[in-house]
């Protein structure tokens, strides 16, 4: 009873957020401006928890994300308009999906093999590079129209869609990090050498986690081109791969509810500051600075919510019904 109360308990913020916001849609609460927000909640949480994986839990400092992200969303696109006309929606848009985030994967794979015997700062820069190569090949190319780019991408996303991806890129990162394949990425992370030592093939872990999540970053590009419908290589600059850095460094290196905390902060955030655009990086460094002072950890550190409510639902319990629990 115990494990089930536990999944059901894990369960429940999927299962309220989902009936909440289609009811409010539903009901005519949310209107188009403010769904346009959920999607790119939505999308800013698979990006930035498909980094945490890279970055919070196997320890590389990754600045590519959003060329991943470009990847994705471009084969994405390209493959919906390709085969809409053909077997139509959404079987068009779910082919793109998964093409997109395969491609993303395929170009990770290739990129982390050498890229990943660096580290610390030589890493961010490397792949720093990497993502402006795919964003500089992707302006340069006849079939996304350079800098004009994609327009008249079908807008297949709706609530149940958003919904869906972002509930299985959070599911099958969770699952990953809790295997032994995830154990191991966090001995990576805590040292690398002793890691080593005791048998770790450290190469071939940072390669599978920098993989994994370049396919979840290809997944989030594919929901953005499917709901925006309009993609142009300014949209995947430097500045997103700080604005997904921002969000992981906020919730907490290490932590998936803190990603979801800050990708709906930063949000609503972004919302009011939307007149400010100027402005608006500076008060994101701010916001980083003021958090490595007050809280280093980030808002959640490297704790989970679920852990917490469980931890006071089975408080009084023996440690080993409390394990059998968690």
């Amino acid at each position: 009873m115990t494990t089930v109360k536990s999944i059901g308990l894990r369960a429940l913020p999927f299962v309220l957020s989902y009936v909440v916001v289609l009811l409010l849609i539903n009901t005519g609460v949310i209107n188009s401006y403010v769904f346009s927000i959920i999607v790119t909640i939505c999308v800013n949480i698979i990006l930035a928890s498909s980094l945490n994986l890279v970055t919070g839990f196997t320890g590389q400092f990754s600045l590519g994300h959003a060329g991943f992200m470009a990847v994705g969303a471009y084969t994405c696109a390209l493959v919906t308009l390709a085969l809409n006309p053909i077997i139509g929606s959404p079987f068009g848009f779910l082919v793109g999906m998964f093409a997109g985030a395969v491609a993303a994967a395929i170009i990770g794979a290739l990129v982390g093999l050498p890229t990943l015997r660096l580290r610390g700062d030589y890493l961010a820069i490397a792949t720093l590079g990497m993502a402006e190569i795919i964003r500089i090949v992707i302006l340069n190319l006849d079939i996304t129209n350079g800098a004009v780019g994609l327009s008249g991408i079908p807008q297949t996303v709706d609530w149940n869609w958003a919904f869906l991806f972002t509930a299985l890129t959070l599911v099958v990162l969770w699952n990953y990090i809790r295997s032994s394949q995830g154990r191991r990425a966090i001995a990576v992370r805590e040292d690398e050498i002793a890691a080593e030592a005791i048998g770790v093939n450290t190469t071939a872990t940072k390669v599978q986690a920098f993989t994994i999540g370049a396919f979840f970053a290809g997944i989030g590009g594919g929901l953005y081109a499917s709901y925006f419908f309009l993609l142009q290589p300014s949209q995947f600059g430097f500045l997103k791969s700080i604005d997904i850095l921002v969000i992981v460094v906020l919730g907490g290196l290490g932590s998936m509810s803190g990603t979801v905390i800050a990708a709906i902060l930063l949000a609503v955030v972004s919302t009011f500051l939307a007149e400010f655009s100027d402005v608006r990086m500076i008060i994101y460094s701010l916001v980083l600075v003021l958090i490595m002072i007050f809280r280093p950890g980030g808002l959640m550190g490297s704790k989970e919510v679920t852990d917490t409510v469980l931890g006071r639902v089975f408080k009084g319990r023996r440690p080993e019904q409390a394990k059998e629990a968690l």
